[in-house]
């Protein structure tokens, strides 16, 4: 009985998790799934339209949704290990070898939160670094400007480390910035 304990921590057999069990945590974070990549994009938007002011509650956002799926990843992880027990699989087998091995309907199902998961992890990946680009430049840009009014250059050593330069040359301000 420990040894069933270890492994699958459902006690009586009404409390096993069930197919419905998993596919209800795969829709959490599914929807989880969907709302970091609308905060992503609405973080990408202020970026991109350069309103800093509230970039910190964006990316605030971000890792509140992030730890939420952190949460439910754990949920998931458990579910699908007792499932993958249930249908005969080792415990660490994965969505796709889960959908196989079930029966219909709940094959189609899975193969489907399978595939909406690919999506959007790439459209996430794909944002993130669309983000992060638009914050490197960003910084560059602001860094630029205030080495312009501070009167320094900063460029490169051989060994790529920032050294201050000379003093810069005077040089034309567009007062419209």
């Amino acid at each position: 009985m420990s040894r069933e304990r270890a492994v699958f921590p459902f006690e009586e057999a009404e409390d096993r998790v069930s197919l419905t069990d998993l596919s209800s945590v795969l829709w959490r974070a599914r929807e989880l799934l969907e709302l970091l990549l609308f905060k992503l994009e609405e973080e990408q938007l202020l970026l991109a339209s350069n309103r800093s002011r509230w970039l910190a509650h964006a990316t605030r956002e971000v890792e509140v949704v992030l730890d939420q799926i952190r949460q439910t990843e754990v949920a998931r992880a458990a579910y699908a290990q007792a499932v993958a027990l249930e249908l005969g699989l080792p415990a660490e087998a994965s969505l796709g070898q889960l959908a196989d091995a079930a029966p219909a309907p709940w094959s189609d199902l899975l193969h489907q939160h399978r595939k909406a998961f690919l999506t959007l992890t790439s459209e996430i990946s794909t944002m993130a670094d669309a983000n992060r680009d638009l914050l490197t430049a960003g910084q560059r840009a602001a860094r630029e400007t205030m080495l312009a009014f501070a009167g320094t250059v900063e460029t490169y050593s051989s060994q790529g480390k920032t050294v201050s330069g000379g003093i810069r040359r005077p040089s034309l301000v567009d007062e419209a910035i």
